[in-house]
């Protein structure tokens, strides 16, 4: 039923009848999210969705078998972990704080800075980081391939090819999962002309959160993830580390706040953990407005409408390994 809402939602925000109670043009702003984030490149089967379900799942595709792509991106609490910086291979920290995977395939590009442009090239990332998953290609093919179970769900995942288990297909399929993972909220409602959707007091928020500008980088259908802008916030240098040129110091990802009432705490350091706190900042540093107490409760309310309803997700029973498989490597 909550799935033909937010189809009509679509439907009704194509055709028209997109200002709101408060008089705002959410139109003009913000767009629905789509009900599916499929790529023709990569299109999403049942078979694959299934085969990279597991996969997220898995520890055994990190060195140690201990780390999952779950336990960065945990599916129970908003897509994150809610650490500051995700704990690698060998109790690493991560440098950035970690995005939440929810809604994730519906940008256009990954990370805080950028250097993937979808999910299949950002998956392939993370399991070979050596502060992060630290295996290798080799290793994570070789404990998928000593797995029956597995071998058959690649063949159904990817049939026709000639060898369906190659890295390259991990990523796709984990992939595949991911765009299933998307979270519409009462806002999609809202955008549709349904005015009862949000509170008066999350409309008075919407107003300001377009009047006083942070609609200029936070819109479209993930309220953000669309853009770079330079933050110059703590010592981090942000996409300059990818790019080398000069113009890209400190430029990062404009975070999407879609489920941000659930993905503290908050920026690329994860050094904020107060929602109401990161609001101030964003407008002070970003914008150079001083919100009083009842704007910034406003502005929260809205940004708390964007929680959408979350994935269902049943745990499953991972095949499990056989005498070939190679051991963990806690090293």
């Amino acid at each position: 039923m909550r799935r033909y809402i937010f189809a009509v939602a679509a439907f009704v925000w194509m055709i028209g009848g997109a200002v709101g109670a408060a008089g705002v043009d959410v139109k003009e702003h913000f767009a629905p999210l789509p009900l599916v984030a499929d790529n023709a490149d990569n299109p999403v089967t049942p078979e694959k969705a299934a085969l990279g379900k597991l996969l997220f799942l898995d520890p055994r595709l990190s060195r140690s078998g201990f780390i999952s792509c779950n336990s960065c991106h945990n599916l129970a609490t908003g897509g994150v972990d809610n650490l500051e910086t995700s704990i690698g291979h060998g109790w690493q920290l991560g440098p950035r704080n970690a995005p939440t995977v929810f809604n994730a395939a519906i940008l256009g590009s990954q990370f805080w800075d950028g250097r993937a442009k979808d999910v299949e090239a950002q998956a392939e990332g993370p399991i070979l980081n050596p502060k992060e998953m630290a295996a290798t290609e080799e290793l994570v093919l070789r404990r998928l391939g000593s797995i029956p179970a597995y071998v058959e769900m690649f063949r159904s995942a990817f049939p026709g090819e000639a060898e369906p288990l190659t890295y390259k297909n991990v990523a796709r399929a984990i992939a595949a999962f991911e765009r299933t993972l998307l979270t519409p909220s009462r806002f999609d409602e809202y955008l549709a002309g349904i005015e009862s959707a949000l509170t008066a007091r999350e409309v008075r928020g919407l107003e300001l959160f377009v009047s006083k500008g942070c609609v200029a980088c936070h819109n479209g259908a993930a309220v953000g993830g669309a853009s770079f802008q330079r933050f110059d916030y703590g010592s981090d240098q942000g996409r300059y580390e990818v790019t080398k040129d000069e113009a890209d110091r400190k430029v990062f990802r404009v975070a999407p706040l879609r489920n941000v009432e659930l993905t503290y705490p908050y920026f690329h350091d994860g050094k904020v953990w107060s929602l109401e706190e990161a609001v101030k900042i964003m407008a002070q540093k970003q914008l150079g407005v001083e919100l009083t107490a009842a704007e910034t409760a406003d502005i929260v309310a809205f940004l708390k409408s964007l929680t959408g309803a979350q994935p269902r997700v049943d745990f499953p029973r991972l095949p499990p390994s056989g005498e070939a498989t190679p051991r963990p490597d806690v090293k």
